[in-house]
């Protein structure tokens, strides 16, 4: 056996340190490289390398500024809570204030928001919402990210084949099986991305709902679903991002979109 001098045994010690040491970034089954969390990064605030991609907070953690009741247009009155630098839906005894919705509209975006769920608990992100026709405020239909306890609430039985359930296109697309929930009581995050007509869940980091929206595919998706007699559903260019109030306290932070 030949001898391998010091110099050769230190340069080969080095390049196997070197490929060992984390890059920061994490591949996952979705093909979804997800940034290492920021050490200590203080909730509902944008790290200096977030603000130079173009990320911006939706909630400041402190107020309802930028977001209004879906019913009238005006920033609600009970149903939302403020608390620890977390936006709580119907919590305690503050109940039916209505879902939240951005003043500003999104065409082209990518949503990340941080939940937790309570045991048994529904709410939902929907996107691409519209202003009511009629009357005051907006609608509150449209695309949703199910935001739900697949467990205790009833909800994630019902539809087909799963399309009810946590992360979902709700009541169009099932969520991937294997989607990677943390559970009740702890922090999640969904990400959502709308790039033209294709639309993408992730869960955590795990792509679990990929689409495309205006396709035949999808009219035919839509026909057999809840929402067949919605003209146009889920096609609009462009639409206000909506948190869903549905009598179940659900904590959200970490708010923030990035426009592409």
């Amino acid at each position: 056996m030949k001898r391998i001098s010091l110099l050769t045994l230190t340069i080969l010690l080095a390049i196997t340190v070197s490929a060992s040491k984390p890059t920061g970034r994490i591949m996952t089954s979705g093909r979804f490289l997800a940034p290492a969390p920021e050490v200590n990064q203080p909730d509902n605030t944008l790290t200096p390398k977030e603000q130079k991609e173009g990320w911006k907070l939706l909630w400041d953690g402190k107020t309802l500024n930028g977001w209004v009741s879906n019913r009238d247009g005006m920033v609600p009155q009970k149903g939302w809570t403020i608390q620890n630098n977390e936006l709580i839906v119907d919590f305690g005894e503050n109940k039916g204030g209505g879902d939240l919705v951005t003043e500003k509209e999104f065409k082209n975006f990518i949503l990340e928001v941080d939940f937790k769920l309570t045991p048994g608990a529904n709410s939902g992100i929907k996107y691409l919402i519209q202003p009511n026709k009629d009357k005051k405020g907006y609608s509150n239909i449209g695309c949703e990210y199910q935001v739900l306890d697949d467990v205790l609430h009833p909800d994630a039985k019902l539809g087909k084949n799963g399309d009810r359930t946590l992360a979902s296109l709700y009541d169009l697309i099932p969520a991937l099986k294997t989607k990677p929930f943390k559970g009740v009581n702890q922090w999640n995050r969904a990400r959502i991305e709308v790039r033209g007509e294709k639309v993408t869940h992730y869960l955590n980091g795990t792509k679990v709902v990929e689409y495309t929206r205006g396709t035949p595919e999808w009219r035919a998706l839509v026909a057999t679903s809840k929402f067949a007699k919605e003209t146009g559903f889920g096609e609009y260019p462009t639409g206000h991002l909506l948190l869903q109030e549905h009598g179940n306290e659900v904590h959200y932070k970490n708010i923030k979109v990035k426009e592409l």
